[in-house]
């Protein structure tokens, strides 16, 4: 835009902002770097920070920033470019170790092997589409607003679908994930993940499992579809690479596949997820969840000591630990779901207003989380550190999937917010 400004960056980010300066046409972009962590640091500590050098240029820090705002730009300075997404060669030829070899080395797999995308199977994969192979599906980046985000083709989905292993069945609920420009490989330096929840037709078609072991790695579709997410977030947005484009400390197992959770919809005493958001039953959709990971949550509290296991009270129990950044989405098997009914919760409404109004935190304590925020405005002026207010202000923080094979009547809740539903069918 032509006007100085001045980014402030930790050092651990360094590599990372200097390339997507340069990335983005600006290489002498005027950056100012404190030391890193800022998070967990007392008001001291990171005065300290700001008093102290940058530990880059080792130039006084505010100084710094106030030179970068108020020193006009130099004319290397004013000059912009465009980003280029990498595409590669059209074609390569070796043995199938080299050609595995190659995609590995360029960081284009999930360090697995691939199937090599041959131009006999992607044109075969095409024919899961009636779109044009040139078309643009969207765009994605790691994060938005901290990359450029990069556009991509129907026939670019259909090489990464490939090498995920998918069938030109699934093409259509993987264009659909495209479509959506949601990455799974989130740049975050928390270690993020994704979750997609599939409802409608499609489940029987592919032979999803919605049932016994339908999280784990036992059914094709399943791990496939998710797998596909993953290579298309390295691929198609320049995602996934540790360091540059994504941050997570420890990174996280959920990642190879993400969370792709048919909902067991003909065992479920309520309405499918995706009739909740307004779709048609016999509309074919997938739903998208972001957010911290998973936690394997108790059947009941009292289970097996009780006569009748309080799931309301185990669910309660297993979110009042979550940070308040991100909602809860619970996984229920039908036994569960059924087993609310009997206590008297007929519906998800009736199971969200509950765990909205008794799923509290006191003042004090919130004082001491990281995302979490008191009530604001007139309510607000009564509190003491020992009041009580719920810890999200709407139910709609509480979504609600039925999945599993009744052979336990346990649940498991994700920490995850619920972002957007999109229609499969028309990417057929």
């Amino acid at each position: 835009m032509g006007l100085p400004a001045a980014p402030i960056v930790t050092i651990a980010f360094k590599d990372l902002a200097l390339a997507n300066a340069g990335k983005r046409g600006m290489p002498l972009q005027r950056i100012s770097f404190t030391p890193h962590p800022v998070w967990g640091k007392t008001d001291a500590q990171m005065y300290a920070y700001l008093e102290g050098n940058d530990p880059v240029s080792g130039k006084p820090f505010m100084k710094e920033v106030v030179d970068s705002l108020t020193r006009p730009l130099t004319e290397d300075e004013k000059k912009s470019g465009t980003v280029t997404p990498p595409t590669g060669a059209p074609t390569f030829t070796g043995t199938v170790d080299s050609l595995q070899q190659y995609y590995l080395d360029n960081g284009m797999t999930d360090f697995m092997p691939i199937i090599l995308p041959t131009a006999e199977k992607v044109e075969a994969m095409l024919k899961g589409t009636s779109r044009k192979p040139d078309e643009v599906v969207g765009k994605m980046t790691p994060a938005q607003g901290a990359f450029p985000p990069w556009s991509y083709t129907v026939k670019q989905v259909a090489v990464n679908a490939v090498m995920a292993g998918a069938t030109p069945d699934y093409f259509p609920t993987i264009l659909a994930i495209a479509s959506t420009g949601i990455s799974a490989l989130f740049s975050s330096t928390n270690s993020l993940v994704s979750a997609a929840v599939i409802n409608g037709p499609v489940r029987d078609k592919l032979q999803m499992n919605s049932g016994i072991g339908a999280m784990g790695p036992f059914n094709q579709a399943n791990a496939v579809i998710g797998r596909a997410w993953t290579l298309m977030s390295k691929n198609l947005d320049g995602g996934g690479i540790a360091g540059e484009t994504y941050m997570g400390s420890q990174g996280n197992i959920i990642n190879y596949n993400n969370l792709i959770i048919p909902e067991n919809e003909k065992d479920s005493p309520w309405p499918a997820f995706h009739v909740q958001k307004g779709f048609k039953p016999e509309e074919s959709v997938i739903s998208f969840f972001f957010g911290f990971g998973i936690q394997q949550g108790q059947g009941g509290k009292g289970l097996g000591v009780k006569p009748i296991p309080l799931y309301h009270e185990a669910m309660r129990h297993n979110v009042t630990a979550f940070a308040s950044m991100f909602g809860a989405l619970f996984l229920l098997d039908p036994l569960v779901a059924h087993g609310l009914g009997d206590l008297g919760y007929k519906t998800k409404d009736q199971t969200a207003d509950w765990l909205q109004k008794n799923t509290t935190v006191a003042l004090k304590d919130v004082k001491t989380m990281l995302f979490s925020a008191p009530p604001r405005g007139p309510e607000a002026a009564n509190l003491t550190d020992d009041s009580v207010f719920p810890k999200w202000p709407r139910p709609d923080t509480y979504n609600f999937v039925v999945v599993g094979g009744q052979t336990n009547p346990y649940h498991q809740v994700a920490n995850m917010s619920y972002r957007v539903s999109v229609s499969i069918d028309k990417w057929v």
